[in-house]
């Protein structure tokens, strides 16, 4: 990736600039007499940063890694004298700040340095100010933190005329750069900012007298600010903001650690035109609360309790929700899913149908199968189509034009039915070789895969191509229809009554599926038979496709875009003492619905399309995060078989309160308008629906059909009274979300133990703090032991003195056999009536192994699967997957006999993940180096 940005000595990222690397090299060589030509100066520039963004490809180059190669660039190339002189340049420029931090310390000690304070007035500098606050501000944390230690770090990045806020900076910076030591420097750095957000925004400080009551005396100057802006709905003047300001409650503040804070701080905080923030995260959140409470008939009252969900985490909003809420355009909804048809006039109307459903924030979802293939005739202009590609190059034009609400990239994720005859184009449609014209790097593709084509894999036997004008219904049925239709059009075009098909080993084209998914992260596996057989709406449409991140399956058509409201529960927030707060769960499940469902009524729909499908089907997508995080908590390991009986459990009593607050909400509002005929309506429930999958497909998913909930009282309140949502669950990736909620992302285990995570906000450190607590009660926690890990790249597996118990609770994900992932999914998703967004991991170049590992997502009744994330080849030497093994002993499925799939060539897994920005893995041979996350702003899309 390009360098955009760089890390100072003090932290602080600032603009990369590549005019400095030119000049500084300029420098030495006039130093030395001149021997380098400008020419060969730009040469070693562009080799300079050509080799630094391959050394960072997804993390923030410090000044300093950029210094070191420069020198080698300048001596590679022979001009010794120069790096010579470059080299004693910068070790003189290091004794020169070295010493002027020795002269302002004495200054600042002796009061000679002055500070600008926010009034313009100057004081001199008092460190023990700065001691003070950060005293103050760690309060119960002082124990964990080194204040002096802190203090002395921050000094050393002040100067002459610094003001309080750079201040503020450089004590952030300190903490910051501390949080590996200890989680507790993650919350204090949180607070600290926090603090600095309460001068900007009220001129106060949290040590202030009265500072609650201040706070909540500027809610309703704040809410006025942002109307008179043009920012906030003038509606929202109709509350009684004075209520509201007394249910705020900013101790709240304190559960944010850094990462969370400086994400809402940087991009969720409203601002006016000037840019000013006008929110304090308390705020923030009453603010989100009011926005989808404005039709409430007891809006005050309804928005309290909103906010006491939202504040406390145990429930986020998704981001556009969080954006949006309250605001002008209230675009909250997540995601859209469109169906293109085989009309030139259609086409381009989706394609600006999707940059406007982009623009707010929206993530994409595009079925293009109904789109004639390369050669097909189009009898208008009797000449040959050039198929689906040009028309997704398009695409991705678009989609990287878009700068969603001037905060996120756009994100579209474009879907093929398997059968179509231009799918072997699709397939490469993210590799980095081949002809540019016919390769889309900034939009994401997946397969959308019938059962008969893994029906024909399993079997060995061949598969057939069509182009979609042709075979005009297939996009349209599924299941046992389906496989009747295609085996008509096979023997049709056997007979010659079909103009352009074509003839594949179906083992040869899943082959090249596997290696392009291993190879490029594309395209994703999404099955489309369990989408449509446990649809509840099967009676109105047909799913055509997932969403951007594969967790909505809802029917498209031309004139119905579909569109899902998301947010998510946030599960370690209702584990208390070691246990399942079922009743506050329970609460929280029921407040959740009601704000998604408000989603639908007060919603900015970009286009009619998407308005049509929305207010009568009303679907929303409940889901859960920190799944990691609450097994921690209750001390089980991910790859057992309890963790998996909690998934199962608590994904039951989700959905149990799930579909009884909607069929609730019902009751008081109505049954949404497409509900009779429904599965609802017919009394088939999601688990229901797995029996049907089964008798579709004619072999078992090997999933237990049973409960361990009494659902006879939800059955009879839905038939009594129907339901208010046709969909009700679906779980996301919340990449950010959890972020801001200090929880790891949605339903994975942890990626690392340790780790810097890069974002737009920055690049932050992440440790596990589970795993420091753990190690701190058995005495064991300490320097020696951080390194340690730093050593192994954040695992734990190879550090012998910690019990075998700590170590067997937190593996990393690479370190769990892939099947766990999978079972955890399929036993979720039984209770389920969407999909989940499920990222794959694997440790193994073995093409046979990943195509299995597919296979059996597939034998489960997974509807939908995500990123497939492997390690570097160096990596995968010290470990081996074997998903035969663990699919036999460990889920327990009748099925087949695992099919033998050909082996992909090798290839370099750091392909897939540098080719989508997303992930990068070091050498997972020790060293002493950290692991960098970049997040995808593609996540995003839905959280």
């Amino acid at each position: 990736m390009p360098i955009e940005q760089i890390k100072k000595r003090n932290g602080a990222i600032v603009a990369f600039d590549r005019a400095k690397i030119e000049r500084a090299i300029g420098k030495a060589n006039a130093a030395t007499g001149g021997a380098m030509s400008s020419e060969v100066i730009s040469v070693i520039t562009d080799q300079v940063v050509a080799t630094t963004e391959a050394a960072f490809p997804e993390s923030t180059p410090g000044v300093e890694d950029i210094q070191d190669v420069v020198e080698k660039k300048i001596a590679e190339h022979g001009f010794f004298a120069v790096a010579k002189s470059y080299i004693l340049y910068r070790e003189q420029q290091k004794q020169k700040r070295a010493e002027e931090q020795k002269e302002l310390i004495a200054k600042m000690k002796s009061h000679e340095i002055m500070v600008q304070k926010r009034d313009g007035s100057s004081v001199p500098f008092d460190v023990n100010e700065i001691t003070d606050s950060v005293s103050s501000i760690c309060g119960e944390l002082h124990y964990d933190i080194d204040v002096d230690e802190v203090v002395r770090d921050a000094m050393r990045n002040l100067y002459t005329g610094v003001t309080t806020k750079d201040i503020t900076l450089a004590v952030i910076m300190a903490l910051r750069a501390r949080i590996e030591r200890d989680p507790a420097y993650s919350q204090v750095a949180a607070r600290f900012l926090i603090n600095d957000l309460y001068r900007e925004v009220l001129s106060l400080h949290e040590t202030d007298k009265d500072f609650t009551a201040k706070h909540r005396q500027g809610f309703s100057e704040s809410i006025e600010r942002g109307i008179l802006s043009g920012r906030l709905d003038p509606r929202m003047r109709a509350f009684d903001l004075e209520r509201l300001a007394a249910a705020l409650d900013p101790e709240r503040d304190k559960l944010f650690q850094y990462l969370g804070a400086q994400t809402l701080y940087d991009r969720y905080f409203m601002r006016d035109l000037e840019q000013n923030i006008l929110e304090t995260p308390q705020y923030f959140w009453m603010r989100v609360a009011m926005g989808l409470s404005l039709n409430e008939e007891n809006k005050e009252e309804q928005a309290i309790e909103f906010y006491n969900t939202t504040s406390q985490l145990f429930y986020v909003p998704s981001t556009p929700t969080n954006f949006h809420s309250g605001t002008t355009h209230p675009q909250m909804s997540s995601c859209y899913l469109t169906t293109v048809n085989d009309d030139l006039t259609h086409i381009f109307k989706s394609i600006g149908d999707n940059a406007q459903l982009s623009k707010w924030s929206g993530g994409l979802g595009g079925d293009w199968t109904n789109i004639r293939a390369t050669g097909a005739l189009i009898k208008s202009t009797n000449v040959g189509s050039q198929g689906v590609v040009p028309f997704l190059k398009i695409v991705d034009a678009t989609t990287a034009a878009i700068n969603r609400s001037g905060k996120r990239r756009g994100a579209t994720c474009v879907y093929l039915e398997t059968w179509h005859y231009d799918i072997e184009d699709f397939i490469e449609l993210r590799k980095n070789t081949g002809d540019e014209r016919r390769r889309t790097h900034d939009t994401d593709t997946a397969n959308w895969i019938p059962d008969l084509f893994m029906k024909r894999v399993l079997g060995d036997q061949e598969w057939t191509l069509f182009s979609p004008e042709e075979v005009p219904d297939l996009h349209h049925t599924y299941g046992q229809d389906f496989e009747a239709k295609y085996e008509a059009y096979e023997r049709r075009a056997a007979a010659g009554e079909i103009a352009l098909f074509k003839k594949v080993r179906a083992q040869n084209l899943w082959r090249k599926m596997v290696t392009a998914l291993f190879e490029t992260g594309h395209p994703w596996m999404t099955f489309k038979d369990p989408c449509n057989v446990r649809s509840p709406q099967d009676h109105v449409g047909v799913v055509h496709s997932s969403n951007l991140c594969t967790e909505i399956t809802l029917n498209t058509s031309a004139e119905e875009t579909a569109v899902c409201n998301l947010g998510s529960i946030n599960l370690p927030r209702h584990v208390v003492d070691g246990q399942l707060d079922r009743k506050l769960l329970r609460k929280t499940v029921r407040l959740a619905m009601r704000m998604l469902d408000n989603v639908i009524d007060l919603n900015f729909y970009p286009t009619p399309e998407a308005a049509n499908a929305n207010r009568r089907h009303r679907p929303v997508g409940l889901g859960i995060m920190g799944v990691q995080d609450a097994l921690y908590e209750l001390g089980l390991a991910f790859d057992s078989d309890e963790a998996v009986a909690f998934s199962d459990e608590t994904m039951e009593y989700i959905a149990y309160h799930a579909i009884l607050s909607s069929s609730e909400l019902a009751k008081e509002q109505g049954a949404y308008a497409s509900y009779h005929g429904s599965k609802w309506d017919r009394g088939l429930f999601p688990i229901d629906t797995l029996s049907l999958l089964e008798e579709e497909r004619g072999m078992s998913t090997g999933i237990p059909k049973t409960g361990r909930l009494d659902w006879t009282p939800v059955r009879e309140h839905v038939k009594k009274y129907g339901m208010r949502n046709s969909n009700c669950m679906a779980i996301a990736p919340t990449a950010t979300i959890s972020n801001i909620s200090g929880s790891l992302p949605s339903v994975e285990p942890i990626y690392k133990n340790i780790y810097t995570k890069s974002n737009f906000s920055g690049e932050f450190t992440v440790i596990n703090r589970p795993l420091v607590d753990a190690l701190k009660a058995r005495n064991l926690w300490n320097r020696e032991m951080l390194e340690k890990i730093k050593h192994y790249d954040g695992s734990i597996q190879e550090i012998t003195e910690i019990p075998a118990d700590v170590r067997a609770t937190y593996k990393e994900v690479f370190e769990i056999d892939p099947v766990w992932i999978i079972r955890h999914a399929a036993f979720r998703g039984k209770w389920i009536d969407q999909s989940q967004s499920i990222n794959l991991f694997t440790n193994t170049t073995s093409g046979r192994a990943i195509a299995d590992m597919y296979l059996t997502a597939w034998r489960m009744g997974l509807k939908t699967t995500y990123y497939l994330r492997s390690l570097g080849a160096s990596a995968i030497e010290k470990s081996t997957l074997d998903v035969n093994r663990s699919f036999e002993q460990l889920a327990t499925v009748a099925a087949p006999a695992p099919v033998i799939v050909a082996q992909p060539e090798p290839v370099h897994a750091h392909a897939h993940e540098n080719a989508h920005a997303h992930v990068h893995t070091h050498d997972h041979a020790p060293k002493k180096t950290n692991v960098y996350i970049a997040e995808d702003a593609i996540c995003e899309a839905c959280q």
